[in-house]
């Protein structure tokens, strides 16, 4: 097998025998036979656009199973080939016809592969890899900028496809996910076309942010600063991880009256600070546990039922796997998949059924908190306070320190960093990587508290925003502002935000705790030059280097 697309591959230079993630090469290869697929669905819609046809189900399938091919998404190889791949074919075959039927077309082998159902589909897939596509020769800076845009494409399309269930969309979007897939197969491609194809990820993402940021916040209100317990309330329980608010929502109406509390766990933290959720299920109570690389030793504590919405799920244990419950894009051979019933959300009464049957929490656990809400409108609501703080001085630096976390030791620079940040700075958080440091007291400065959780990780929408107004307010561009940015990453979500950040033109970004397996020497080389972009090093090297 070969897989470089997350941030603890083995060595750090892919993994070859078995995911670090836990996926084994049969689902590896099975993944890779699906983009293959999708590159030949890509080509096929895209001569379907210029005919006038509709590709809606096929963008939208895009989107979905690109996410689920996303690291600690799904296992299960038996989804991977019933609801993927053979609908993958599926599709593609229907839109040929239809654009046979308008104007007779020529197709790549792309267009036109159909795999064998049977014992031989692993090796088909690893045929297809991009092991096998490595191995062939060509150029390394081109294949590298290639998995780039792969990779960020897939976290684009993940929130493309979470904004689709909020009902937020944009043709766009979908078409240039399409072109992208299709640009993997074109051999006429330069470098420089490569960067230009990476930039244009980043900029599809941010439109792809706003759609979900439009559909959270026009449903449910725009967040606002609020506690959040981190205590056990006695009594029957569900944990909901992942990152989908709708799906969260659909639980807490399933769960009304039943004396079930509702906690969120991982991403879903700031899901509280939304108000008209809060205002609407007051039995979404606190929050459990803390980033998702930890949730083999949270799971089996918590005396409840647990659902996986979304990543990031790790292989779990024998004994505390009966009470969990994926859906959506998740899964796992053994686990118990809910489907979407037409409605788009699950019949959640399985989920019920296990939390009443559980003994849920027996007492009250001893009172913890931590704030979250501090989204842009938040933010930028008091702005006026926040610029005459910095004018007169008691704010020197905003450092926004987030991204993804991960069981690495030397992640715990984010915590050191975030420690050692001086009692005249202001930290920004997003996304879990905030788990590092979120519970700390950091204080306020007047009456600014001094860490600010953004929200997940889709919201690095609203951190830009907030970046953009704090620049417009001072009549600078965001690159002069006293703003430093202090990124991990772990997955494809994050490439894509970093292809973003790029995209906007943001300089100076400290990412880590590695730099990606993915990027050639000279791919690094042009994103330093270019974009200043370096790797992190020390707590206090990059602390003086940021307040130089």
């Amino acid at each position: 097998m070969f897989c470089e697309q997350c941030e603890q591959t083995a060595s750090g230079n892919g993994c070859h025998q078995w995911g670090a993630c836990g996926k084994g090469p049969e689902v590896n290869a099975v993944q890779d036979l699906l983009v293959y697929c999708l590159r030949g669905l890509a080509e096929v819609a895209l001569r379907a656009r210029e005919l006038g046809i509709s590709t809606h189900e096929a963008d939208v399938f895009a989107c979905e199973s690109l996410f689920a091919t996303m690291t600690n998404v799904n296992f299960d190889k038996k989804r991977f080939t019933q609801d993927y791949i053979r609908r993958a074919i599926a599709l593609r075959e229907t839109l040929k016809t239809q654009v046979e039927e308008k104007s007779p077309t020529q197709w790549s082998d792309l267009a036109t592969f159909t795999p064998d159902f049977n014992d031989s589909l692993v090796e088909q897939g690893q045929a297809v890899s991009l092991e096998f596509i490595a191995k062939s020769g060509g150029d390394v800076d081109i294949f590298s900028l290639k998995l780039t845009v792969l990779y960020g494409i897939k976290g684009a399309a993940s929130y493309t496809f979470h904004a689709y269930e909020m009902g937020q969309e944009d043709d766009r979007v979908y078409a240039f996910i399409q072109e992208a897939l299709a640009a993997i197969n074109r051999p006429d491609l330069t470098l420089e076309d490569w960067v230009n194809l990476a930039l244009k990820v980043g900029e599809i993402n941010l439109r792809s942010m706003e759609l979900l940021d439009a559909g959270h916040t026009q449903t449910y209100g725009h967040p606002v600063p609020t506690v959040v317990p981190l205590n056990a309330k006695a009594g029957k329980a569900i944990l909901v991880s992942g990152h989908d608010i709708k799906q969260l929502a659909a639980l807490l109406e399933q769960t009304q009256n039943t004396g079930i509390t509702v906690y969120t766990h991982g991403e879903l933290l700031p899901a509280h600070g939304y108000p008209l959720l809060k205002q609407k299920y007051p039995h979404l109570y606190g929050h459990y546990g803390t980033a998702w690389q930890n949730q083999t030793k949270e799971f089996a504590k918590f005396p409840g039922a647990i659902i996986l919405t979304t990543n990031c799920l790790m292989p779990p244990h024998e004994h505390y796997e009966d009470k969990l419950f994926t859906i959506g894009p998740m899964g796992y051979p053994g686990l118990r998949y809910l489907p979407h019933t037409e409605n788009g959300t699950p019949d959640f009464s399985q989920v019920i059924q296990k939390a009443l049957e559980l003994p849920g929490f027996a007492e009250d656990g001893e009172p913890r908190s931590v704030m979250t809400g501090f989204a842009r409108n938040a933010v930028l609501s008091v702005a006026d306070t926040v610029i005459e703080a910095v004018k007169q001085g008691k704010i020197r630096h905003f450092f926004l320190v987030g991204g993804c976390d991960g069981a690495k030791p030397d992640r715990n620079y984010y915590t050191e960093f975030v420690e050692k940040v001086p009692e005249d700075c202001v930290v920004l958080t997003l996304a879990c990587g905030k788990f590092r440091f979120f519970d700390k007291n950091l204080g306020t400065i007047g009456e600014i508290p001094r860490l600010l959780d953004v929200g997940q990780c889709n919201d690095a929408y609203s951190a830009i925003q907030i970046a953009l107004g704090l620049a417009n307010a001072f009549e600078v561009g965001v690159n002069e502002l006293p703003l430093s940015m202090i990124l991990s990453w772990y997955e494809q979500k994050a490439v894509a935000v970093l292809l973003t950040l790029l995209y906007l033109g943001i300089q100076d970004i400290r990412l880590g705790p590695t730099i990606p397996a993915f990027l050639s020497p000279n791919v690094l080389k042009l994103l330093s030059e270019t974009y200043k972009l370096k790797p992190i090093t020390t707590p206090d090297e990059d602390l003086a280097a940021c307040l130089a």
